[in-house]
């Protein structure tokens, strides 16, 4: 009956059996860079900064968010290993990020930018910055199905995808898309914030869009990891995974920023 599911046979490489080893996974990793340089260019054209200061977010952000999003892989899911091969902590084109890794990478990276650069509070920078990471998130889990990696359980609904180059024992089960669903809950997630910030001035009520972004961005990733393949072998002895873990304080810490942000709009 695997007639009925998607037969997901996409190639990671955009030019498979060529010199060009370009991968659909590096390509929207730039585009979402792309994109959220634009989101910002115009966000500070609004707030009367300068391009040059733009520019050293660009890269402020890059540092943030590959080396957060490498060093998280490594200490809290492959640490067992990376123990053993030190050496081979820093090497990202061997693959391994995680998204919690980059949330804490992002914060930092800001804290500097903002002392440093553009000499605004770092919660004015993170209510900003945030809408161009939930697009980001959109991209990096598409990046993730062109890969046939982070694939969800076993299903029998019609929508059911085979990774038939996923590293599975059982790469012919269908299984739910579960970087889809993120995917899909990422993009809405973007429109939200991109739209309280330019049609509701929430950017005025400082953390509402950080926090905001917490709440919704991790409950989602805590709900769909019911639905996902654990990624490595020590969750499977857990009751919740270890991405489920570390959603938790990320929406508490939302949740605080969010009233937080209504106490002081009160107060002023």
């Amino acid at each position: 009956m695997n007639w009925l599911y998607i037969n997901w046979t996409v190639q990671p490489e955009i030019f498979p059996d060529t010199a060009i080893p370009v991968r659909w996974y590096g390509l929207f990793f730039a585009t979402a860079f792309l994109l959220g340089y634009y989101i910002m260019k115009r966000i500070f054209a609004n707030e009367n900064h300068t391009e040059k200061e733009l520019d050293k977010l660009l890269v402020y952000m890059m540092v943030g968010t590959i080396l957060g999003a490498r060093l998280g892989h490594v200490f809290f899911y492959d640490w067992e290993y990376y123990r053993n091969h030190l050496d081979e902590i820093l090497m990202v084109w061997k693959g391994g990020l995680a998204s919690h890794g980059a949330a804490i990478g992002i914060i930092i990276s800001m804290y500097f930018f903002s002392k440093n650069v553009i000499k605004e509070s770092i919660l004015w920078m993170l209510d900003r910055v945030v809408i161009t990471v939930a697009l980001a998130g959109f991209f990096i889990r598409m990046g993730n199905l062109f890969n046939h990696e982070i694939i969800g359980l076993p299903t029998e609904q019609p929508w059911g995808f085979i990774f038939n180059l996923a590293y599975v024992p059982d790469p012919l089960t269908p299984r739910h898309p579960a970087q889809l669903y993120e995917a899909i809950c990422y993009l809405l997630i973007f429109v939200l914030l991109y739209q309280l910030f330019w049609k509701k001035d929430a950017g005025k009520k400082p953390g509402f869009l950080f926090g905001l972004f917490l709440v919704t961005i991790f409950s989602v990733r805590f709900v769909i990891e019911f639905w996902k393949e654990n990624q490595v072998a020590f969750e499977d002895s857990m009751a919740l995974n270890m991405g489920q873990w570390l959603s938790i304080p990320a929406v508490l810490a939302g949740l605080f920023f969010v009233f937080r942000s209504f106490r002081v709009a009160k107060k002023s």
